[in-house]
């Protein structure tokens, strides 16, 4: 009777336990009473001492040599394994209880193996995850739902295992909608946003009902591609089945709305989130949708209207406003702003940061000062810094000098793509030819290949993408055609192909043949055969627009009465009656 007492009143003092001196405490106690054995004790002890971040400690109390193996169950082991796999640097130590648990001859069950896969997810160990797989087949859990749902999260964090995550997906008996879920979040982290939509509108057709995660998944692919319909569509949902418009998911529709190229909705819906409900990152995602769209001084005024409302800003929200005055010429607010950082905030500039600074100064045609100041840096300059430096040269003096960088970071990145293109780049601007050719050369021996430019673009209820030079879509002649027919009209307004953009010494008029080519003008081809006269164009391009391109969609917006959005690599572009929202800055 006493030894019931006296273990209740240890178990009322670890419920109770907030702090890591009294576990200590309450651990001699244990020992003091000769409980050490207890498994309940055990077992609460080691759950407090994992949500206190001290499951060594536990460990060295559980599996000491005086401890009693029979008195090891199943629940005491995968409180262990699943306070390592929600840690975030010994996830490994999972699988070494896990074993230990299989040499005291304690059979796991099936709340074991989501903890595991976990962990292996967490190390991105894919050998581990399938012995795991493995364990679970031989054990008879395959048919678990959680442990199903663990296992396609696992293959999912493995990016190369996809087809493994489709397969345990394709033959699961259950498929709930944290199943779902996965597989489009798996998806979308490696980049296959296209893909998740598809699986979501098979998830529509199962008649699975989508939760809050599915719309944010969603609405994260949706801004990955510029699907803004299926965006949209989401938002009509939430409104329609009452669903919780809670933070995340309207950070989530803010940030597709920006990156779809509709930031007027995304200025909406912030202003129309309850001021208390504006986090950092409320904030913070719609001051960089400003700066996607060129909005400077809106972004700086969003920026100062976040301060006198009390909300700190951190180093992110700094990075998107500097972005902001990249994009939009303003030199001194920049400065101030990246001033203020350490001043008023004690936030220590990271080399993010300085970079935003470099291509702020270069983009404004101040090479010189973005020389100084990056001599003035206290880290070494990374390349992304030296890439934006030599990225806005033109003038003869400072492409001599991009050669240079240019070199040096190709010997020091000799694997990276971007750095012989840059190279590349320079030497077609400089009109040398044998240079450049030995570049590329160069990269075709080490297998470097340059990623193709490609634009999608969201028609109806699907998404179509175009190649530089693409013949593969049924309709190409069509396309051909209307992009002859675009040439003739704007050619009429006195249009002449930018042929120094083309990084070939060709003949002038295979140049202009290859920029008639960009997957941009095929896509507008398209578009504006299979669109209404007057309707809004959007497109997604994976790299930088070109200028020709650029000064192209300009007359196209004009002759055909069209807005033009093009989202590219670094922001967006609004075209409309011959004009462009970046101001020809970019």
């Amino acid at each position: 009777m006493y030894k019931r007492e006296v273990e209740q009143s240890c178990l009322r003092l670890l419920h109770l336990c907030n702090s890591f001196s009294k576990l200590t405490q309450i651990h001699a106690r244990i020992l003091k009473v000769g409980l050490q054995n207890n498994p309940l004790l055990l077992t609460k002890f080691t759950s407090i001492s994992s949500r206190l971040n001290a499951i060594h400690h536990a460990c060295s109390f559980i599996f000491s040599p005086q401890s009693q193996p029979h008195n090891y169950d199943a629940f005491l082991f995968n409180t262990v394994i699943a306070a390592f796999a929600e840690s975030p640097h010994f996830k490994r130590n999972s699988i070494f209880h896990y074993n230990k648990m299989l040499i005291n001859s304690v059979q796991p069950n099936n709340y074991t193996y989501p903890f595991l896969f976990k962990a292996c997810a967490g190390i991105r160990d894919l050998n581990l995850g399938e012995s795991v797989h493995g364990s679970v087949l031989k054990l008879g859990f395959h048919s678990e739902t959680h442990v199903l749902n663990a296992m396609l999260h696992m293959y999912c964090c493995c990016e190369d295992r996809i087809r493994y995550a489709e397969k345990v997906f394709d033959e699961m008996p259950h498929r709930s909608s944290v199943a779902w879920n996965t597989m489009m979040g798996g998806y979308v982290r490696r980049g296959s946003s296209a893909a998740a939509m598809r699986l979501f509108r098979s998830m529509q057709i199962a008649g699975a009902r989508p939760d809050e995660i599915t719309m944010v998944t969603v609405l994260s692919a949706c801004a990955d591609v510029g699907a803004l319909e299926l965006g949209r569509w989401v938002e009509s949902y939430v409104e329609r089945e009452g669903l919780e418009m809670g933070e995340k998911l309207c950070n989530a529709l803010i940030d597709m709305f920006a990156k779809c190229g509709d930031v007027d909705s995304a200025l909406r819906l912030f202003h129309g989130m309850p001021p208390r409900k504006r986090t950092i990152v409320s904030w913070t995602c719609v001051i960089s949708a400003m700066a996607l769209h060129g909005r400077g001084v809106e972004a700086v005024q969003l920026f100062e209207e976040m301060r006198r409302a009390g909300v700190v800003p951190d180093s992110v929200a700094f990075l998107c406003l500097l972005t902001a005055c990249s994009h939009s010429g303003l030199v001194e607010e920049g400065r101030r702003y990246f001033d203020s950082m350490a001043r008023d905030y004690s936030i220590s500039p990271r080399i993010e940061h300085y970079g935003c600074m470099v291509d702020l100064l270069s983009r404004a045609g101040l090479t010189e000062c973005a020389i100084e100041f990056i001599n003035a840096m206290p880290m070494a300059p990374n390349p992304a810094v030296w890439r934006a430096l030599v990225s806005s040269s033109h003038a003869r003096a400072h492409l001599l000098l991009g050669e240079r960088v240019a070199a040096d970071l190709i010997r020091a990145e000799p694997t990276q793509e971007a750095n012989y293109v840059m190279l590349a780049s320079v030497y077609a601007k400089l009109s040398d030819w044998e240079k450049k050719t030995r570049v590329r050369e160069a990269m075709r021996e080490k297998g470097i290949k340059k990623i193709p430019g490609s634009t999608m673009i969201e028609l109806g209820d699907g998404i179509y993408e175009f190649v530089a030079g693409d013949k593969s879509h049924k309709e190409k002649a069509k396309i051909y055609e209307m992009v002859e027919e675009m040439e003739r009209k704007m050619r009429a307004l006195g249009y002449v192909s930018t042929t120094n953009e083309v990084l070939l010494d060709i003949e002038e008029e295979d140049k202009e043949g290859a920029l008639n080519r960009h997957s941009e003008k095929l896509a507008i081809a398209f578009a504006l055969l299979k669109t209404r006269p007057r309707s809004m164009i959007r497109m997604v391009k994976n790299l930088r627009v070109c200028g020709d391109c650029h000064s192209a969609t300009k007359l196209i917006s004009l002759i055909y009465e069209r807005e033009i959005v093009v989202r590219d690599r670094n922001r967006f572009h609004h075209f409309k009656d011959g004009v462009c929202s970046c101001k020809d800055f970019w």
